[in-house]
């Protein structure tokens, strides 16, 4: 079938079209972005403002618009980690229903990180043995860890890349002790997750998704995007850690000329950095393998599994 996956992220609205069949590669054959920066809407009171829900209106009504012109069967739409923690979130998701007519579904952020470890899952395959799974958005982080299709432990931590540079950083660039005390306040976030995902054993593959650790990957020497999904790409902690004492010292718009940073994210690569530093630290992880899928081919597979007779959860 022709589906559509609508995801409401708290960087950007992100919108693929697939046409999709069970045992079939959920390549998608139509995407759309709208950078919107949600995140960047939330008020001292984590209210997302007027302003921010009319753009986010704007973002689903073409993303509506082209679901129609490209005759989906059908659309999941979902929202994150902005929607999901702002204070205001049942209106905002009742004022976009009702001018677009489009239903986001609000995903918790365990089921945004188990969705997400079963796209690496499937990537991979059952030969990868047990899997870790670093995930950094722009609100939040996703840890998770297991043997099966569903991980055996799963965290979401309020720890995104633009939601730190919202909170920690307010000159460009950022001041050396903003950033040791950001340092201090990651690794605390991450002690007790940390703590368990070791408990639960040591991987067998240690593997990051999202555009932060790609872009990432790519600062250290990892091969570009134009080469295609299927490349090995691998981000390594001392490469990481040069990476910080680079981009650390630069403005966002001289970050924004570097190969493999977009302008939209150059301003928030520090704090991304950190937070992947700081995980692959807490992890005892001296290198990870990037995964090309995440969130929304994990939704995808979850939803032909359903079709498929499965019960939906990855099994």
């Amino acid at each position: 079938m022709r589906l559509g996956v609508l995801d409401v992220g708290s960087n950007t609205v992100h919108f693929v079209v697939v046409d999709a069949h069970r045992g079939g590669h959920p390549t998608p054959m139509n995407d759309s972005k709208t950078r919107l920066r949600l995140i960047e809407y939330l008020d001292e009171d984590d209210n997302i403002s007027k302003t921010g829900v009319a753009r986010l209106i704007d973002a689903v009504n073409e993303a509506a618009d082209l679901a129609k012109a490209t005759k989906c069967r059908e659309v999941m739409a979902l929202a994150t980690s902005a929607v999901r923690d702002a204070a205001n979130s049942d209106a905002v998701l009742e004022k976009v229903e009702k001018e677009t007519g489009i239903e986001l579904r609000v995903l918790s952020g365990e089921d945004e990180a188990r969705m997400t470890f079963l796209a690496a899952r499937r990537w991979f395959g059952w030969s990868a043995g047990r899997i870790v799974n670093l995930d950094i958005g722009g609100g939040s982080l996703e840890l998770t860890i297991g043997e099966d299709e569903l991980p055996e432990q799963a965290y979401s931590l309020q720890l995104g890349a633009g939601r730190l540079t919202r909170d920690w950083f307010h000159s460009d660039p950022p001041e050396r002790k903003r950033i040791n005390q950001l340092r201090d306040y990651i690794d605390a976030e991450l002690e007790g997750p940390a703590k368990a995902i070791r408990a639960a054993g040591e991987p067998d593959l240690a593997c990051a998704t999202s555009k932060t650790f790609r872009t990432l990957a790519r600062l250290t020497g990892a091969a570009p995007s134009s080469e295609g999904p299927r490349v090995e790409r691998i981000l390594t902690a001392s490469g990481l850690r040069q990476v910080i004492a680079f981009i650390s010292r630069m403005t966002a718009a001289d970050r924004a000329e570097l190969e493999g940073i977009s302008s939209d994210r150059s301003h928030q690569v520090v704090a991304g950095a950190l937070v992947a530093e700081a995980s692959m630290r807490a992890l005892g992880l001296e290198s990870v393998k990037i995964c090309p899928w995440a969130l929304r081919e994990g939704l995808i597979l979850q939803r032909l599994d359903r079709d498929a007779g499965g019960d939906g959860k990855g099994s």
